[in-house]
């Protein structure tokens, strides 16, 4: 029973990220709600880390972390939530951002030099066909500018750039210290953003510390300490697995909640991005019998930058 709690509890943890950010879009600017959402997050978490844990660290490292930290968390955040609070709908959000690990996986040919064979690059057609349906469906039934639907695009491939980054990383960060590292970086970045932009006062009505309320503990404490649960558990290949199923939980709790359009087109769209998702799992499997060959020169594949906070 337990081993099946964990998975469910998890993707709707980890949905409700974006479903708090359009909680939050109808109380401030973006740039408000995530500064007083990486705060007190920062602050907690700098003071839960033991002092030996920067023992290692050199500032290469240090350095390294942050950089990967503005990446998965600031620049991808960003775009989330000012994608949402354009207009445009959870659900086509959270698809975008589920095809990463897809545009990853097929990019790590070209710039890692590693084999992709014909069965990933048709999960990557697939998945983008999905999202482009869904996209489209959103589009017509939305009053978001056609500009908008590009700007989670572009955290999206944040995304991306913060993955290789790590996947080139030869310096190995415990999970606990990197994360901290990421929030603080975050927290001071959307900090500057709010004092240049004036926004960073926030608004006094209980819906905003509502939605950061909601923002903390779901999607953060919920979302990241599940994901390292299931991923002692059952590896890494079940965690990516869970994470494609986050668009369609999000686009039926988005319309449930919000009334976002959910039709006959956006229910292709998300079955396309389910079937991508199945081609590019059989083909990461072996032939029944076989044992893959490992090349020493091979470079590891780019690994997941951990749980973002959604």
């Amino acid at each position: 029973m337990l081993s099946a709690l964990l998975p469910a509890a998890f993707v709707l943890c980890w949905s409700s990220g974006f479903i708090g950010a359009k909680l939050g879009s109808d109380t401030a600017a973006a740039t408000t709600l995530l500064m007083w959402r990486f705060l007190p997050l920062a602050v907690v978490l700098l003071a839960m880390l033991p002092r030996t844990a920067w023992r290692d660290l050199t500032p290469r490292t240090v350095g390294r972390q942050t950089l990967i930290g503005a990446l998965s968390q600031t620049g991808y955040l960003l775009s989330v939530y000012y994608a949402i609070q354009l207009g445009v709908s959870s659900g086509t959000t959270a698809l975008v951002d589920g095809v990463q690990p897809l545009v990853a996986g097929a990019l790590a040919g070209p710039l890692l030099r590693q084999y992709v064979s014909r069965r990933q690059w048709l999960g990557l057609c697939l998945g983008l066909t999905g999202v482009a349906t869904v996209t489209l469906a959103d589009a017509g039934s939305a009053d978001a500018a056609w500009w908008a639907y590009l700007v989670p695009l572009l955290g999206m491939l944040s995304l991306v750039a913060a993955t290789f980054l790590e996947g080139r990383s030869r310096t190995p960060v415990a999970p606990r210290t990197a994360l901290t590292i990421h929030c603080t970086t975050s927290a001071a970045i959307f900090s500057a953003l709010g004092l240049a932009t004036g926004t960073a006062p926030p608004p006094a009505a209980p819906s905003f510390w509502l939605a950061t309320a909601w923002l903390v503990v779901l999607p953060t404490f919920g979302g990241y300490g599940l994901y390292w649960l299931i991923l002692r558990r059952s590896g890494v290949a079940q965690v990516n697995t869970l994470m494609f199923l986050m668009a369609p939980v999000t686009a039926v709790w988005g319309a449930l909640m919000f009334g976002e359009h959910f039709g006959a087109t956006t229910a292709l769209g998300l079955a396309i991005g389910l079937a991508a998702v199945v081609v590019v799992r059989r083909a990461d499997r072996p032939p029944p019998g076989t044992r893959p060959a490992r090349s020493p020169r091979a470079s590891a594949p780019p690994r997941p930058t951990g749980p973002r906070a959604h």
